[in-house]
Protein backbone atom coordinates (compact mmCIF):
# COMPACT_ATOMS: atom_id res chain seq x y z
CA UNK A 1 0.00 0.00 0.00
CA UNK A 2 1.29 3.44 -0.98
CA UNK A 3 0.25 6.45 1.13
CA UNK A 4 0.88 9.83 -0.49
CA UNK A 5 0.98 12.77 1.90
CA UNK A 6 1.08 16.53 1.44
CA UNK A 7 4.67 17.64 1.94
CA UNK A 8 3.43 21.13 2.83
CA UNK A 9 1.07 19.95 5.59
CA UNK A 10 1.56 21.03 9.17
CA UNK A 11 2.32 19.03 12.30
CA UNK A 12 -1.35 18.17 12.96
CA UNK A 13 -1.73 16.45 9.61
CA UNK A 14 1.61 14.69 10.06
CA UNK A 15 0.43 13.32 13.40
CA UNK A 16 -2.85 12.17 11.87
CA UNK A 17 -0.97 10.37 9.10
CA UNK A 18 1.25 8.68 11.69
CA UNK A 19 -1.84 7.49 13.60
CA UNK A 20 -3.40 6.16 10.43
CA UNK A 21 -0.25 4.32 9.31
CA UNK A 22 0.13 2.80 12.79
CA UNK A 23 -3.46 1.56 12.55
CA UNK A 24 -2.80 0.04 9.12
CA UNK A 25 0.29 -1.79 10.33
CA UNK A 26 -1.44 -2.94 13.52
CA UNK A 27 -4.21 -4.35 11.34
CA UNK A 28 -1.82 -6.54 9.42
CA UNK A 29 -0.79 -4.35 6.49
CA UNK A 30 2.98 -4.78 6.71
CA UNK A 31 3.91 -3.16 3.41
CA UNK A 32 2.93 0.47 3.93
CA UNK A 33 5.09 3.00 2.11
CA UNK A 34 4.60 6.68 2.96
CA UNK A 35 5.88 9.27 0.48
CA UNK A 36 5.49 13.07 0.60
CA UNK A 37 4.34 15.00 -2.44
CA UNK A 38 4.91 18.75 -2.65
CA UNK A 39 3.22 19.41 -6.01
CA UNK A 40 0.68 17.53 -8.18
CA UNK A 41 3.25 17.40 -10.97
CA UNK A 42 5.34 15.04 -8.81
CA UNK A 43 2.61 12.39 -8.71
CA UNK A 44 3.52 10.84 -12.05
CA UNK A 45 7.09 10.21 -10.89
CA UNK A 46 5.94 8.78 -7.55
CA UNK A 47 3.44 6.44 -9.22
CA UNK A 48 6.10 5.26 -11.67
CA UNK A 49 8.47 4.49 -8.79
CA UNK A 50 5.92 2.65 -6.64
CA UNK A 51 3.77 -0.07 -8.20
CA UNK A 52 1.40 -0.61 -5.26
CA UNK A 53 -2.07 -1.74 -6.30
CA UNK A 54 -3.68 0.41 -3.57
CA UNK A 55 -2.74 4.09 -3.53
CA UNK A 56 -4.01 6.26 -0.67
CA UNK A 57 -4.30 10.04 -0.74
CA UNK A 58 -3.78 11.59 2.69
CA UNK A 59 -5.42 14.97 2.23
CA UNK A 60 -8.57 16.69 1.08
CA UNK A 61 -10.61 16.89 -2.09
CA UNK A 62 -7.76 18.51 -3.97
CA UNK A 63 -5.44 15.64 -3.07
CA UNK A 64 -7.83 12.91 -4.21
CA UNK A 65 -8.59 14.91 -7.36
CA UNK A 66 -4.88 15.15 -8.21
CA UNK A 67 -4.29 11.45 -7.56
CA UNK A 68 -7.23 10.23 -9.66
CA UNK A 69 -6.27 12.65 -12.44
CA UNK A 70 -2.70 11.32 -12.47
CA UNK A 71 -3.90 7.71 -12.57
CA UNK A 72 -6.36 8.58 -15.35
CA UNK A 73 -3.64 10.19 -17.45
CA UNK A 74 -1.37 7.19 -16.88
CA UNK A 75 -4.14 4.78 -17.90
CA UNK A 76 -3.93 2.99 -14.53
CA UNK A 77 -7.41 3.45 -13.06
CA UNK A 78 -8.34 -0.08 -14.10
CA UNK A 79 -5.52 -1.74 -12.17
CA UNK A 80 -5.07 0.45 -9.09
CA UNK A 81 -7.52 1.00 -6.25
CA UNK A 82 -7.66 4.38 -4.54
CA UNK A 83 -7.95 5.00 -0.80
CA UNK A 84 -8.56 8.19 1.15
CA UNK A 85 -7.45 9.49 4.55
CA UNK A 86 -9.54 12.70 4.75
CA UNK A 87 -7.38 15.54 6.06
CA UNK A 88 -8.81 18.46 4.10
CA UNK A 89 -11.14 21.34 4.89
CA UNK A 90 -14.34 20.33 3.11
CA UNK A 91 -13.74 16.60 2.56
CA UNK A 92 -16.74 16.51 0.25
CA UNK A 93 -15.93 13.16 -1.35
CA UNK A 94 -15.44 11.50 2.03
CA UNK A 95 -18.71 12.91 3.35
CA UNK A 96 -20.64 11.83 0.27
CA UNK A 97 -19.26 8.29 0.39
CA UNK A 98 -19.47 7.85 4.16
CA UNK A 99 -15.70 7.60 4.65
CA UNK A 100 -14.90 8.41 8.30
CA UNK A 101 -13.29 11.80 8.89
CA UNK A 102 -11.28 10.44 11.84
CA UNK A 103 -7.87 9.26 10.53
CA UNK A 104 -7.80 6.12 12.67
CA UNK A 105 -11.29 5.06 11.60
CA UNK A 106 -10.52 5.88 7.96
CA UNK A 107 -7.44 3.65 8.20
CA UNK A 108 -9.48 0.78 9.63
CA UNK A 109 -11.90 1.20 6.71
CA UNK A 110 -8.95 0.71 4.33
CA UNK A 111 -8.41 -2.66 6.04
CA UNK A 112 -12.03 -3.82 6.12
CA UNK A 113 -13.76 -1.92 3.30
CA UNK A 114 -14.25 -3.08 -0.26
CA UNK A 115 -13.53 -1.21 -3.49
CA UNK A 116 -16.52 0.64 -4.95
CA UNK A 117 -16.63 1.48 -8.64
CA UNK A 118 -17.54 5.13 -9.23
CA UNK A 119 -18.25 7.32 -12.23
CA UNK A 120 -15.70 9.89 -13.37
CA UNK A 121 -16.36 13.25 -15.03
CA UNK A 122 -13.81 13.74 -17.83
CA UNK A 123 -13.47 17.02 -19.72
CA UNK A 124 -11.93 17.94 -23.07
CA UNK A 125 -9.21 19.97 -21.35
CA UNK A 126 -7.46 16.86 -19.95
CA UNK A 127 -8.94 17.26 -16.47
CA UNK A 128 -11.36 15.18 -14.39
CA UNK A 129 -13.71 15.54 -11.44
CA UNK A 130 -14.68 12.93 -8.89
CA UNK A 131 -17.27 14.96 -6.98
CA UNK A 132 -18.41 18.19 -8.64
CA UNK A 133 -17.61 20.89 -11.18
CA UNK A 134 -18.72 24.52 -10.84
CA UNK A 135 -18.67 27.11 -13.59
CA UNK A 136 -19.18 30.78 -12.77
CA UNK A 137 -19.85 31.94 -9.23
CA UNK A 138 -19.09 28.51 -7.74
CA UNK A 139 -15.54 28.75 -9.09
CA UNK A 140 -15.21 32.37 -8.03
CA UNK A 141 -16.43 31.40 -4.55
CA UNK A 142 -13.81 28.64 -4.27
CA UNK A 143 -11.07 31.09 -5.23
CA UNK A 144 -12.33 33.65 -2.71
CA UNK A 145 -12.58 31.03 0.06
CA UNK A 146 -8.98 29.85 -0.32
CA UNK A 147 -7.43 32.56 1.82
CA UNK A 148 -9.93 31.94 4.65
CA UNK A 149 -9.56 28.15 4.89
CA UNK A 150 -6.70 28.09 7.44
CA UNK A 151 -8.73 30.24 9.82
CA UNK A 152 -12.41 29.48 9.18
CA UNK A 153 -12.25 25.84 7.99
CA UNK A 154 -15.63 24.86 6.44
CA UNK A 155 -17.03 28.31 7.29
CA UNK A 156 -14.71 29.66 4.59
CA UNK A 157 -17.04 28.32 1.89
CA UNK A 158 -20.08 30.51 2.70
CA UNK A 159 -17.76 33.51 3.19
CA UNK A 160 -16.30 32.92 -0.25
CA UNK A 161 -19.77 32.53 -1.72
CA UNK A 162 -20.85 35.88 -0.29
CA UNK A 163 -17.78 37.66 -1.67
CA UNK A 164 -18.19 36.06 -5.09
CA UNK A 165 -21.89 36.87 -5.16
CA UNK A 166 -21.19 40.54 -4.50
CA UNK A 167 -18.48 40.88 -7.12
CA UNK A 168 -19.83 38.97 -10.12
CA UNK A 169 -22.90 39.94 -12.20
CA UNK A 170 -23.07 36.55 -13.89
CA UNK A 171 -21.81 35.09 -17.17
CA UNK A 172 -23.48 34.93 -20.59
CA UNK A 173 -23.32 31.23 -21.37
CA UNK A 174 -24.93 28.58 -23.51
CA UNK A 175 -25.37 25.23 -21.79
CA UNK A 176 -26.12 22.01 -23.68
CA UNK A 177 -27.05 18.67 -22.09
CA UNK A 178 -26.77 15.66 -24.40
CA UNK A 179 -27.09 18.00 -27.38
CA UNK A 180 -30.14 19.91 -26.07
CA UNK A 181 -29.77 23.59 -25.19
CA UNK A 182 -31.05 24.05 -21.62
CA UNK A 183 -29.81 27.62 -21.04
CA UNK A 184 -28.65 30.47 -23.28
CA UNK A 185 -28.53 33.66 -21.25
CA UNK A 186 -26.76 35.29 -18.31
CA UNK A 187 -26.35 32.69 -15.56
CA UNK A 188 -25.00 32.76 -12.04
CA UNK A 189 -23.68 29.21 -11.92
CA UNK A 190 -23.51 25.98 -13.86
CA UNK A 191 -22.84 22.92 -11.72
CA UNK A 192 -22.19 19.32 -12.69
CA UNK A 193 -22.45 16.97 -9.75
CA UNK A 194 -21.56 13.35 -9.18
CA UNK A 195 -22.87 13.32 -5.60
CA UNK A 196 -25.36 15.23 -3.42
CA UNK A 197 -23.29 17.55 -1.19
CA UNK A 198 -20.68 20.30 -1.57
CA UNK A 199 -18.92 22.92 0.58
CA UNK A 200 -18.07 20.66 3.49
CA UNK A 201 -21.62 19.34 3.62
CA UNK A 202 -23.10 22.85 3.89
CA UNK A 203 -24.71 22.73 0.45
CA UNK A 204 -27.14 20.15 -0.97
CA UNK A 205 -26.39 20.88 -4.60
CA UNK A 206 -27.90 17.76 -6.16
CA UNK A 207 -30.08 15.77 -3.75
CA UNK A 208 -30.45 12.23 -4.99
CA UNK A 209 -27.36 12.32 -7.19
CA UNK A 210 -25.42 9.06 -7.35
CA UNK A 211 -21.71 8.58 -8.14
CA UNK A 212 -22.40 5.25 -9.85
CA UNK A 213 -25.49 5.69 -12.03
CA UNK A 214 -23.67 6.68 -15.23
CA UNK A 215 -25.21 10.18 -15.15
CA UNK A 216 -24.12 13.62 -14.01
CA UNK A 217 -26.61 15.94 -12.34
CA UNK A 218 -26.68 19.35 -14.02
CA UNK A 219 -27.85 22.45 -12.16
CA UNK A 220 -28.04 25.83 -13.94
CA UNK A 221 -28.95 28.93 -11.92
CA UNK A 222 -30.07 32.17 -13.56
CA UNK A 223 -30.50 33.85 -10.16
CA UNK A 224 -28.43 36.89 -11.11
CA UNK A 225 -30.40 39.59 -9.26
CA UNK A 226 -29.48 40.50 -5.65
CA UNK A 227 -32.65 39.10 -4.07
CA UNK A 228 -32.66 36.04 -6.30
CA UNK A 229 -29.05 35.27 -5.33
CA UNK A 230 -29.93 35.29 -1.65
CA UNK A 231 -32.90 32.98 -2.26
CA UNK A 232 -30.79 30.61 -4.32
CA UNK A 233 -28.03 30.54 -1.68
CA UNK A 234 -30.52 29.81 1.10
CA UNK A 235 -32.10 27.05 -0.98
CA UNK A 236 -28.71 25.40 -1.50
CA UNK A 237 -28.54 24.69 2.22
CA UNK A 238 -31.37 22.14 2.10
CA UNK A 239 -31.69 21.40 -1.60
CA UNK A 240 -34.86 23.42 -2.20
CA UNK A 241 -33.05 25.63 -4.75
CA UNK A 242 -33.85 23.00 -7.40
CA UNK A 243 -37.54 23.94 -7.24
CA UNK A 244 -36.94 27.60 -8.11
CA UNK A 245 -38.24 28.96 -11.43
CA UNK A 246 -34.79 30.36 -12.27
CA UNK A 247 -33.07 26.99 -11.84
CA UNK A 248 -32.80 24.21 -14.43
CA UNK A 249 -31.93 20.69 -13.31
CA UNK A 250 -31.24 17.79 -15.67
CA UNK A 251 -29.40 14.51 -15.72
CA UNK A 252 -27.11 13.90 -18.68
CA UNK A 253 -24.09 11.98 -19.88
CA UNK A 254 -22.48 14.93 -21.67
CA UNK A 255 -22.58 18.68 -20.96
CA UNK A 256 -21.07 21.54 -22.97
CA UNK A 257 -20.70 25.13 -21.73
CA UNK A 258 -19.62 27.95 -24.04
CA UNK A 259 -19.70 31.75 -23.98
CA UNK A 260 -17.79 34.58 -22.39
CA UNK A 261 -14.66 33.51 -20.45
CA UNK A 262 -15.61 31.59 -17.31
CA UNK A 263 -13.67 30.10 -14.38
CA UNK A 264 -13.96 26.41 -13.47
CA UNK A 265 -13.82 24.72 -10.08
CA UNK A 266 -13.17 20.97 -10.30
CA UNK A 267 -13.28 19.33 -6.84
CA UNK A 268 -12.03 22.59 -5.34
CA UNK A 269 -9.25 23.13 -7.89
CA UNK A 270 -9.83 26.39 -9.77
CA UNK A 271 -8.75 26.83 -13.41
CA UNK A 272 -9.53 29.00 -16.42
CA UNK A 273 -10.98 31.24 -17.58
CA UNK A 274 -11.97 29.43 -20.78
CA UNK A 275 -14.65 30.02 -23.40
CA UNK A 276 -15.63 26.40 -24.05
CA UNK A 277 -15.57 23.12 -22.15
CA UNK A 278 -17.29 19.74 -22.51
CA UNK A 279 -17.65 17.14 -19.76
CA UNK A 280 -18.53 13.48 -20.33
CA UNK A 281 -19.38 10.78 -17.80
CA UNK A 282 -17.08 7.77 -17.78
CA UNK A 283 -19.22 5.14 -15.98
CA UNK A 284 -17.62 3.26 -13.09
CA UNK A 285 -14.17 4.25 -14.32
CA UNK A 286 -12.32 4.10 -10.99
CA UNK A 287 -12.38 2.30 -7.63
CA UNK A 288 -12.12 3.63 -4.09
CA UNK A 289 -12.25 1.80 -0.77
CA UNK A 290 -15.47 2.99 0.89
CA UNK A 291 -18.34 1.73 3.05
CA UNK A 292 -20.97 -0.37 1.25
CA UNK A 293 -23.84 1.33 -0.53
CA UNK A 294 -26.87 1.56 1.74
Amino acid sequence: MLVITNAKAGTTDAENVRRAVDALRAGGTEEVTVVPCAEPDQLDKLLAEHDATTVVAAGGDGSIHALVRALHRRGELDRRTVGLLPLGTGNDLARNLGIPLDPGEAARLLLTGRPRELDLLVDDGDDIAVNAVHVGVGAAAAAAATRFKPYLKTAAFPVGAVLAGIRHPGWRLRVEADGETVADDRVLMVALSNAPAIAGGAGRLAPGASPRDGLLDLVVSAATGPVARVGYALGLRDGTHQHRADVVRRTATRVTVRGEPFPINSDGEVSGPVEHRTWTVSPRAWRIVAPPVT
